[in-house]
């Protein structure tokens, strides 16, 4: 029952540029979506996150232009007719365009803010022509957001800098890390959209067979093995179908109170703290807007919950990472490796109850397929992304894909919930060129 989705490709997305604009493209980029192991919400707290780019690509074909328009086109899976925007570059910036288009046009602006740190050659007069496919599923929590932004950020840097090719191997040289940086400054001021910098950068990085740990407080990237296939384990992706929506204030919410208490006690890697939720709570009771709640004493109870979860998930994911690196995917029929996978299981399912009672990102849907899942005997399973609806990931064994979908379809269908999808997310390369 898995990915049943229609698949796209380079070609497609070759196609769609000569049906919109009449000539051939310069080039075909992709950038893949991703799924985040552990780590959640911890990325803009300076925290430790375990994330894979999956086998689900969004393509960007793509042509300079010198007159300073930037035109977009953009066709669905299903859909017969793409949706097109057209303006100048100068006319870009913080909340213009809005919807779709924002985060390739911002990528664009942004990339020019930033020209010469990353070393691409872009004026006022630059333009381009971009089309994009994507078989990155939309609102799934999967970061279709990211693939979209480093498809055409490797177009721009391609066209217009020194290429890909130029970049140091791992992709942690300054160039990157500015380029990522663009991407990140699009979504946040151009669409209005707060992420962390997880997704762009995995999206970017992202190797096949392996997960990176990043430490967003070192700013590093470590690869760390993660053999599913060979040792007959799978990430089931189940994508509730719920609505996910991180601009609806939820999310930045949440953010702004770990922003808040960073702040004001000058901390910057808060799993590195000791007894920081009880200083949290201490400097919380102090601030004037304590005063102002009228149950003060709730307030501060929220903020004890939303900054344990971002002390204790960095440590989970530094346990995580540990175990992994010990060989803790085992073949499930080895005896010796049940207790590494139940250890990776727990850690993650111990993630799920974080972000479900503590940050409260959770949502019925959610809860649902993380549930069944576990019934059904996965090693471990939580939600994945920012939450709100979207999707949730287990791990389970391979040859118990259709049985747990199909424990997951009911559970949904007992509760009155939308019936959710599935992806065998499989850890795959980064963004890239393909023609």
């Amino acid at each position: 029952m898995s990915d049943t989705s229609v698949m796209v490709s380079a070609d497609a997305a070759a196609q769609l540029f000569v049906d919109t604009y009449g000539y051939e493209p310069s080039g075909v980029w992709s950038a893949p979506g991703r799924v985040n192991v552990i780590g959640e919400h911890v990325d803009y707290a300076a925290g430790i996150c375990l994330p894979f780019a999956i086998n689900r690509r969004t393509y960007c074909a793509a042509a300079l232009r010198e007159d300073g328009v930037i035109r977009l086109a953009s066709r669905l899976p299903h859909s017969r007719k793409a949706s097109q925007w057209e303006g100048k570059l100068a006319e870009v910036g913080p909340g213009s365009p809005s919807s779709w288009p924002g985060y390739p046009a911002g990528v664009i602006w942004s990339m020019w803010q930033d020209a010469e740190a990353i070393g691409v050659n872009l004026t006022e007069n630059s333009g381009f022509d971009m089309v994009f496919v994507s078989d990155v599923p939309l609102g799934a929590g999967l970061s279709s957001s990211a693939a979209i932004e480093l498809a055409a950020a490797c177009a721009v840097f391609d066209l217009t800098g020194p290429g890909l090719e130029s970049l140091d191997e791992g992709r942690v040289d300054e160039p990157s890390n500015h380029l990522v940086a663009a991407c990140i400054r699009a979504e946040n001021d151009v669409v209005g959209a707060s992420t962390g910098g997880l997704d762009q950068s995995v999206s970017f990085r992202g190797q096949a067979g392996e997960v990176l740990e990043l430490d967003m407080g070192e700013n590093s990237v470590a690869e760390v093995p993660f053999d599913l296939d060979s040792n007959g384990l799978a990430i089931l992706v189940m994508n509730t179908n719920a609505p996910h929506n991180l601009g609806d204030g939820q999310y930045a919410s949440r953010r702004a109170v770990v922003d808040r208490v960073m702040e004001g006690l000058n901390v910057t890697a808060p799993h590195r703290e000791h007894k920081l939720v009880d200083r949290a709570v201490e400097w919380a009771a102090t601030q004037p807007e304590a005063e102002k709640k009228k149950n003060k004493q709730a307030w501060l109870d929220l903020v004890a919950r939303r900054m344990r979860h971002i002390v204790t998930e960095s440590r989970r994911t530094e346990s995580l990472v540990e175990a992994l690196r010990k060989g803790a995917l085992g073949d499930p029929k080895d005896a010796d490796a049940v207790h590494g996978l139940e250890s990776v299981g727990g850690l993650m399912t111990a993630s799920h109850e974080s972000l479900r009672d503590d940050y409260e990102v959770s949502c019925p849907e959610l809860d649902s397929a993380v549930d069944a899942a576990l019934e059904c005997g996965a090693w471990g399973a939580r939600m994945t992304g920012g939450g709100f609806g979207g999707s949730a990931i287990a791990l389970i064994n391979a040859e118990d894909v259709d049985k747990v979908e199909k424990a997951v379809l009911a559970s949904a269908a007992h509760l009155g919930l939308a019936a959710p999808s599935f992806i065998v997310a499989v850890p795959s390369e980064g963004a890239g060129r393909d023609r």
